[in-house]
């Protein structure tokens, strides 16, 4: 008996040691024997290592959308030091133009009388916010300030009922893409020749004519030493450029003239200077903290005339420079060098 179990001991251990090498192969890689049964040659599948436990893993995406709405509301704001109307306009998305319709009874349609502390109305969209009178109807307002009736009535802000659209008198409305004219707000040109009208209203600094001198070369220099735009720029309801200057900066005159207007202004523009350059053009030069030059003086291109300032209805250090020609505006940006 214990001569059998020592057989069947020796049996197994010779199978084990003829199973290490395919043991080892078959977990390398698949396995080829040379011959299976028939002839056919054997390939057996590779052993894999897997874990002792699988499972799916979800990534956890932390993202959440929020739709983006657009404003529909008029927001109230207050003019702090350093604003200007474009600059206002351009934080809230609307032009400036839509600004000043907003906001006559503060305003006046001048952006000039911009200053800290007062208080404005800010719509939501581009267009005129306006107050609804007795006999006002849809097709009316929207002729007047050249919109559709569809568009007040659709705006999301009017809270117009759809099924019973009415606006009772004294309720502002929004008239998206509305337009009006502007009632400008400007100093009259001022010739060197006598004026023929008192001006006098101007406030002390307005000349009294009958001057010859200096005549202006028709090409202009920059009025500041720094030359880029710090507040509003020209447009519709601005006619003019307000220039990077601090207080007490050094102003030139932009061309050779005779100075027709020195001193303090009534029209919410400080001190000014204004230029008769003698062959249709005029320049004038706003808020300035001093003037250093008088009435009838002839002036040289660019000659100092005067100091930088925020004086008159301003909200910081500027430079209010308009250029004229011939009694109309043009574009100060079509006659200064590049900056």
């Amino acid at each position: 008996m214990l001569r059998k179990l020592h057989g069947l001991m020796a049996v197994l251990l010779a199978a084990v040691v003829l199973l290490l090498p395919l043991g080892a192969a078959w977990a390398s890689g698949p396995l080829r024997s040379p011959q299976g049964s028939g002839g056919v040659p054997v390939v057996m599948p590779p052993l894999i290592d897997k874990p002792a436990s699988t499972g799916i893993h979800r990534e956890f995406l932390l993202h959440t959308i929020i739709p983006a709405r657009s404003r529909v509301d008029v927001i109230d704001y207050t003019v702090q030091m350093g604003d200007s109307l474009f600059s206002i306009a351009r934080r809230f998305g609307i032009t400036p133009e839509t600004l000043l319709w907003a906001n006559y009874g503060v305003l006046r349609d001048n952006p000039d009388l911009l200053a800290p502390g007062k208080k404005l109305k800010i719509p939501p969209v581009n267009g005129v916010y306006y107050k609804w009178k007795k006999g006002d109807t849809f097709e009316s307002v929207a002729r007047k300030f050249h919109s559709t009736p569809e568009a007040i009535r659709d705006f999301e802000g009017n809270h117009i009922d759809p099924l019973n659209p009415k606006v009772e008198p004294g309720t502002w409305v929004m008239v998206p893409g509305g337009r009006r004219p502007f009632k400008q707000w400007v100093v009259p040109t001022i010739p060197r020749g006598k004026a023929g009208v008192s001006l006098g209203y101007l406030g002390p600094g307005a000349c009294p004519g009958g001057y010859t001198g200096a005549v202006g070369t028709g090409t202009f220099v920059w009025p500041t030493p720094i030359h880029r735009l710090v507040g509003n720029n020209y447009g519709p309801s601005h006619l003019a450029v307000d220039l990077a200057t601090w207080i007490g900066g050094p102003i030139y005159a932009a061309d050779s003239g005779v100075v027709v207007f020195a001193g303090w202004s009534t029209v919410g523009y400080g001190n000014m200077i204004m230029i008769d350059h003698g062959n249709g053009y005029q320049t004038l030069y706003a808020h300035l903290s001093q003037v250093n030059v008088h009435c009838g003086q002839s002036v040289f291109q660019g000659q100092l005339i005067g100091l930088g300032g925020s004086t008159g209805n301003s909200t910081g250090p500027h430079l209010h420079f308009e250029v004229r020609y011939k009694g109309g505006f043009i574009n100060p940006w079509t006659v200064l060098p590049p900056p």
